[in-house]
């Protein structure tokens, strides 16, 4: 049974920071390649950044040089460290299990977490 679980999602104002977590489970972190999507109110699903289990990593031009895509094998936990939050980043995003890291621009994936909402407002 595949299983991710994302936390530390939230709201912050412009210009803050949120470091998402995402632990797997009946997979590994260290062969898959695991990326967040995200969701926001009335827009389509969209790859934000993927990471495979040999560092290839895909961003979505709107957040290079703001998020950060990382994993800590041994925990088998993908990170995302969001920075310089803009209101166009609020949405609820998943963890989700790809097949090779450039689908990651597409909206589909072979397994989803349940979500979390972030929020970035004034």
């Amino acid at each position: 049974q595949v299983q991710l679980v994302e936390s530390g999602g939230g709201s912050v104002q412009p210009g803050g920071s949120l470091r998402l977590s995402c632990v797997v489970s009946g997979l590994s972190a260290e062969t898959d390649v695991i990326g967040w999507y995200r969701q926001a109110p009335g827009k389509q699903r969209e790859g934000v950044s993927c990471i495979s289990g040999s560092d290839v990593s895909w961003y979505r031009p709107s957040v290079k040089g703001r998020f950060v895509i990382s994993r800590d094998n041994a925990k088998n936990t993908i990170y995302l460290q969001m920075n310089g939050l803009i209101a166009e980043d609020s949405a609820i995003y998943y963890c989700a299990r790809l097949r090779a890291v450039r689908l990651c621009m597409f909206p589909t994936a072979d397994d989803w977490g349940q979500g979390i909402q972030v929020s970035v407002s004034s």
